[in-house]
């Protein structure tokens, strides 16, 4: 019984270690690069500093140009987390995801993406 409330403890801490490595930001950017040679999925989970993460995916078909890659996951988040979050395109092919005021500092990260040819750089601001 000792050894699994020891081993408890060290996965608590693990699990406290990690979440304070998560960058917290007011502002991030998607940078959105090439045009998705095939049908695919892009899920983005949005992690506020207080509460549960908000997984998002985003369909996306092949062919579609990295500007209006960029202009659907717009949309998509828009109607995700609009309510707390503040979302745009700037460039054409980023994303400007910025907290409403009030509202927690939070993580933007990449699931999955099983678009080829669609390449996602995350950048804090």
């Amino acid at each position: 019984m000792r050894l699994v409330i020891a081993a408890f403890a060290v996965l608590a801490l693990a699990a406290s270690s990690l979440l304070q490595a998560v960058p917290l930001e007011n502002k991030w950017r998607l940078q959105f690069s090439g045009n998705a040679r095939s049908d695919g999925t892009l899920v983005l989970a949005i992690t506020p500093s207080r509460g549960e993460p908000v997984t998002v995916p985003i369909e996306v078909a092949a062919g579609t140009r990295e500007n209006m890659v960029a202009k659907r996951v717009v949309d998509v988040l828009r109607e995700a987390i609009g309510a707390d979050y503040k979302v745009e395109r700037d460039d054409g092919e980023d994303v400007l995801v910025k907290r409403r005021l009030g509202r927690d500092r939070f993580n933007v990260t990449v699931v999955s993406n099983s678009i080829r040819g669609v390449r996602l750089n995350l950048d804090q601001e």
